[in-house]
């Protein structure tokens, strides 16, 4: 081995294009020294163990796009935009914001934020802001399909339960690709474990052969939008085949009497008509799952932004729960967060006021139920756009392009421009950044310190604040940074309390915390902006000031050892409660590649301590949606003759990440862009692979090339995700690959109850190009 191959150097981070965010080595260089040149698993990530998939060899796309930003900009009159500095902007863009919180009430500011950037940090910060400017709505990518999710846990479990894939006898997935999508630790390398062990199996329920239903042992290939029929068929025969966990249900659950005699009577084949399922299919799965020791449950997009999804994520908890999977090995269980985030979106939706709406957790103009403190992503155009008195009137845009992610696009972008003022922090020009008032640069996720909070391993659970590897971008800022300075601007943060902190926090953290805790008791109003104050004061000491971003991590760490000590002394967290913080707080800091903070040891049952709920029961009959349950609408499958396919508006694929590539110049084949359609679709339409197509919805059209597929079913369709973008190349020309899917979908077509889009449901035409 060479000298100079020797000397290579790899830094610790991780990859930021799913939830599970597996760990990275990263070898960084180039001509400017800000490149990922190579990049392979950390075998020293305690979650992921060196695991990883194709998809994190793109992210230099992200790294190095072309359309970072790396000036403040500011809009003029004519719709161009002209460079600003920093002092400039941050004072215009504290007095816009200020303006409208005069002039209508800070309630009027509607926060969008976190969405596939790999920054969730900044979110402890953004909401220091949001409270000083006395923002009370908010929403982020959760809202566009897992809103109905969280809600029907809460009411069941109290809790947020997730199933154990790496031990369980059976795993299902519904609407869920985990090949592709992931989203539990090593996926991959469990799914070939199941595919490949006699004694456990796997259940898929999809329209689409993925690559998951090709290993799987049980593909219910059902009619899209059917999940709701094919369920409550498998929640019956459990029921009428007395399969049930009488024991189970009679000891830890509460309305199963109040559910058992519709499921008791429900016409099975009917369901699995409606379904397009073959009835001795689904009765050999179901009875494989009831009769097994452990079973887990994955449910994702394809069921989360179609047809009754709210009602999906109730009805596979049902089933799980009525055969005993629940607070084992290899079953559904609730796991420890050092911040959640649904903890950090919650906001102050219910906080003390006199308007009724907030009171009632419902949006301001359509009374939309804001669920986990997030309103519908589907509804924000119609909520700025409609006259009313409560609308919202300005919006701060942090990490998130809502133009181009939010369903009916157009609309969006009309929204957009009616809004007074509107500023978006982001890393690149996007498509929400190109109609904004104002454009503040952000640092990638790999110039600076990051984390995100979606960690929900059991019995242990990991965190992993990353370390900066590259330089920032000259010109641009942390949002730490941004958000601090614009609350500093408003005047939230006084410069004598961050003194007072900074001089006790030079005596070391013993005395920095009788200071804090002393300033707060006189100062309770700081609570409002505490992430900025502790960037500012205690932030300035940690590691010179390098990571100073890392500080509200020192708060987080006391309060988790003092919530939850066990967990914390079993993952080696000892000591009296302050040298554990203090511990908890210094690997944190010290441990590039993440560290292990709780652990429950291995009493499964501890899962029950876990539920918020007084009585530790589960809940199987929810009042709110039952009914529904027994009324299921096959009107809703209909479509219009015009339209008489169904569109997956944005299918995972091998070749497609997500948005914050907008750079797809690495598809050299052109290959992701293509609009797959079944042999029999391809053949009435006389269409071959190659041939250029034009597909046209309700709400808007766009052309692409088509890919004949048994993949999918006949009478369905769909584009990939996140392509459709526009980008200037090295060259500085515009480059526009794919159809952007949601100037195709309709804000009109969601979820009765939790308001989450339809894109997976969306009756469309095709029609051949002919060519020139």
């Amino acid at each position: 081995m060479s000298q100079e191959k020797q000397n290579v150097e790899f830094k610790k981070s991780s990859c930021i294009l799913c939830s599970v965010n597996c760990g990275l080595d990263i070898q960084t260089g180039g001509e400017s020294g800000r490149e990922l040149l190579k990049i392979k698993g950390d075998r020293d990530n305690p979650s992921s163990q060196g695991y990883l998939c194709n998809k994190a060899a793109r992210l230099n796309y992200y790294q190095m796009g072309q359309d970072r930003i790396d000036t403040p900009m500011r809009r003029k009159s004519d719709g161009s935009y002209e460079a600003v500095s920093w002092e400039t902007a941050i004072k215009e863009v504290a007095a816009g914001l200020n303006k409208v919180k005069n002039s209508h009430g800070g309630d009027k500011i509607l926060f969008i934020g976190g969405g596939g950037q790999g920054n969730h940090l900044g979110g402890l910060y953004s909401d220091g802001l949001q409270k000083a400017l006395g923002v009370r709505y908010r929403t982020n990518a959760l809202a566009q399909e897992k809103t109905g999710e969280f809600w029907v846990s809460g009411k069941m479990f109290g809790g947020g339960p997730h199933g154990d894939f790496e031990h369980a006898e059976v795993s299902v997935f519904l609407g869920k690709n985990p090949w592709q999508t992931h989203g539990f630790p090593k996926t991959r390398t469990i799914l070939k474990d199941i595919s490949r062990d006699p004694k456990r199996a796997m259940i898929v329920l999809d329209p689409c052969v993925t690559d998951t239903a090709k290993i799987s042992d049980y593909h219910l290939q059902l009619q899209p939008g059917t999940d709701a029929w094919a369920l409550s068929a498998m929640i019956a025969i459990v029921i009428q085949e007395e399969l049930e966990d009488k024991t189970f249900l009679s000891d830890h659950t509460e309305g199963f009497d109040q559910i058992h005699a519709y499921f008791a009577q429900l016409d099975i084949a009917e369901y699995c008509k409606i379904s397009q399922l073959d009835l001795d299919l689904v009765t050999r799965a179901t009875r494989r799952l009831a009769q097994a020791k452990s079973v887990s449950i994955f449910e994702d997009l394809g069921t989360q932004q179609n047809i009754n999804s709210t009602l999906v994520s109730y009805l596979q908890r049902i089933l799980f729960v009525i055969t005993g999977n629940f607070a084992k090995k290899g079953t559904a269980n609730i796991g420890v967060s050092l911040l959640s985030v649904t903890d950090a979106s919650k906001g102050d939706v219910s906080a003390k006021s006199t308007k009724k709406n907030i009171n009632k957790k419902v949006s301001p103009v359509l009374g939309s139920k804001v669920i986990v403190g997030l309103l519908p992503c589907n509804e924000i155009a119609d909520e700025i756009l409609t006259d009313h008195p409560d609308r919202f009137r300005a919006a701060i845009i942090e990490s998130s392009n809502p133009v181009h992610s939010y369903a009916d696009s157009a609309r969006m972008r009309e929204a957009m421009q009616a809004l007074e003022f509107s500023v978006v922090i982001d890393v690149a020009m996007t498509e929400t950044a190109n109609i904004a008032d104002y454009v503040l640069p952000a640092a990638s996720a790999y110039e600076k310190h990051e984390c995100v909070f979606f960690q929900v391993d059991f019995p242990k659970n990991t965190f992993q604040l990353r370390h900066p590897i590259v330089d920032k971008l000259a010109g641009t800022k942390i949002e730490a940074e941004i958000h601090t300075l614009l609350i500093e601007e408003l005047g939230a943060l006084k410069p004598l309390h961050v003194a007072i902190l900074r001089t006790a926090a030079k005596l070391g953290r013993r005395s920095f915390a009788l200071a804090f805790t002393a300033l707060l008791k006189f100062k309770p109003e700081l609570m409002k902006v505490l992430p900025s104050l502790l960037y500012r004061s205690l932030g300035q000491t940690l590691n010179q000031g390098k990571s100073a971003s890392a500080a509200p991590f020192w708060a987080l760490c006391h309060q988790f050892v003092r919530k939850n000590r066990t967990y914390a002394n079993n993952a080696g967290f000892t000591g009296s409660l302050w040298q554990a913080g203090e511990k908890m707080f210094e690997t944190l800091l010290n441990s590039p590649s993440g560290f292990i903070f709780s652990d429950s040891g291995t009493d499964y049952s501890d899962t029950w301590k876990r539920m918020s709920r007084a009585d530790k029961q589960i809940q199987l009959h929810l009042p709110e949606l039952f009914p529904q349950v027994c009324n299921l609408d096959t009107s809703l499958l209909a479509c219009p003759k015009e339209f008489p396919l169904i569109l997956t508006a944005g299918q995972r694929r091998g070749e497609t990440t997500n948005t914050i590539i907008r750079d797809a110049s690495w598809d050299k084949k052109n290959k992701s862009s293509s609009l797959y359609i079944h042999p029999v679709d391809a053949d009435k339409l006389k269409i071959e692979s190659g041939d250029q197509v034009k597909i046209s919805t309700q709400t808007g059209s766009g052309q692409t090339h088509a890919f004949v597929t048994e993949q999918q079913r006949p009478g369905f369709i769909s584009l990939p995700n996140g392509l459709g973008l526009d980008y200037k190349n090295s060259q500085g020309k515009k480059v526009h690959i794919g159809i952007a899917p949601n100037e195709l979908t309709s804000s009109d077509r969601k979820d009765f109850f939790a308001g989450t889009p339809w894109h997976k449901y969306v009756p469309a035409k095709i029609e051949k190009l002919s060519i020139a």
